[in-house]
């Protein structure tokens, strides 16, 4: 058994979305083998009452919450201008997260700090300052959960090809250098990385560290995603799509579709309907909430309802690092799934077997209506998808980590 240290950029409860799902598995199937403290910021929307997070509670021996830091626009403009460090290395820099870690560190034997996200690589300094004064080594594993550098990158090119969006180009390729630079630096300071796919470790490898990488994918409970036997009584709609909505890749995501995509289902199926579902939705988004047939739900407490009464499951994303966990929460709930390459990217997945890969606008709705009118290449899509899923349900994936623990614990 290790005493872990798990460092979060939310509370991992409820696990509603990419980050937060992710985080929560972890903890969950690391809790029955490992001692597990949780040092994590606390959103606005969030609470750390035991009661109200018990799931999270009971798999953890301590959690210690301090709440998001404020950043103004003054003060991020002045960091961009000012340092040479990337957007993300400034967005949690947290006075009293550092002090509340080194507290911990002090505190207990921790054996391995697990870091979750880029956002949260400068704590790396903290605990190589406390292995220095220390008697017990800490490892640190970095758990990369994008290749943020090949992300931002991938934003650049897609942003240059539009004129309106050029200042948001050019903003990413300031942060490009700068991240290849950090992400370099977090990787050669700790002691393992991890990658959500193959295609992740490739990135990651590329910008130079020799400290070894693991691909440890994303997973969800495959089995609460069961679809329920008498299908959806609510929230019918014939596309869905999920995520956090103020998300740079997401935005440009269901704008694209909204003005390449939707005019073809609409002229082929007056009555179609789409649901856009995900908190926080960009006011860049705001004009999609007057075109006919769409819907925007902001924050819901459970993405299910929706997954279950969507007749196709669309990926439209254009940008993206990593993997989606919609997309196997799609899988999961015996959804047809029309994708890009890059919204499937990191999952071996199969054009026509699990899912429909469309990369144009033309071949998008070509396929979207298709499924729409044909049930029963939904059907053998819905249950190759399931069976796909099951190997990512965090049972199979977690304890994957217990071999990089082992082999830091044993040197």
């Amino acid at each position: 058994m290790a005493k872990i240290l798990i460092l979060t950029p939310q509370l991992p409860y409820p696990p509603q979305q990419g980050t937060s799902l992710r985080n929560y598995h972890i903890i969950q199937g690391l809790a029955a083998q490992h001692e597990i403290t949780l040092l994590s910021f606390l959103e606005d929307n969030q609470t750390a009452v035991p009661t109200q997070i018990a799931p999270l509670a009971d798999k953890c021996q301590r959690i210690e919450t301090v709440p998001v830091p404020s950043r103004s626009a003054g003060t991020r403009l002045r960091q961009l201008v000012t340092t040479r460090l990337p957007d993300m290395a400034h967005r949690l820099a947290s006075p009293v997260f550092t002090s509340r870690l080194r507290q911990l560190l002090t505190e207990s034997d921790v054996d391995i700090v697990q870091i979750e996200g880029i956002e949260l690589a400068h704590t790396i300094d903290v605990v190589r300052i406390a292995n220095k004064s220390g008697q017990n080594k800490i490892n640190i594993v970095f758990d990369d959960h994008n290749a943020e550098t090949e992300l931002q990158r991938r934003n650049m090119y897609t942003d240059w090809r539009q004129p309106r969006r050029w200042l948001a180009a050019a903003y990413s390729g300031v942060q490009v250098g700068r991240l290849r630079s950090y992400e370099c630096w977090a990787g050669e300071q700790a002691d393992w990385v991890t990658a959500v796919s193959e295609t992740d470790k490739k990135h990651l490898q590329a910008l130079g560290f020799q400290t070894p990488v693991t691909v440890i994918p994303n997973c969800i409970d495959t089995s609460a995603y069961a679809p329920p036997p008498d299908g959806p009584s609510e929230n019918v709609y014939d596309l869905v799509f999920s995520g956090k909505m103020d998300y740079r890749p997401n935005v440009d995501a269901v704008l694209w579709f909204a003005d390449a995509v939707w005019p073809m289902i609409k002229a082929a199926r007056p009555s179609a309907t789409w649901a856009i579902v995900g908190q926080k939705p960009h006011p860049r988004l705001n004009r999609l909430r007057q075109v006919a047939g769409i819907t925007i739900t902001g924050w819901v407490a459970d993405i299910r309802p929706y997954l279950f009464g969507a007749q196709v499951f669309i990926m439209p994303l254009r940008v993206g690092s990593g993997t989606r966990l919609k997309l196997i929460e799609a899988f999961a709930a015996g959804k047809a799934v029309v994708s890009t390459q890059v919204g499937a990217e990191g999952f071996p997945v199969t054009h026509g077997q699990e899912l429909i890969v469309a990369d144009s606008a033309q071949a998008m709705g070509t396929a979207v209506v298709r499924l729409l009118e044909n049930p029963q290449e939904r059907t053998h899509l819905s249950r190759a998808a399931q069976q796909f899923a099951a190997h990512y349900d965090w049972r199979v994936i977690v304890p994957q980590f217990n071999q990089i623990y082992a082999n830091l614990l044993t040197f």
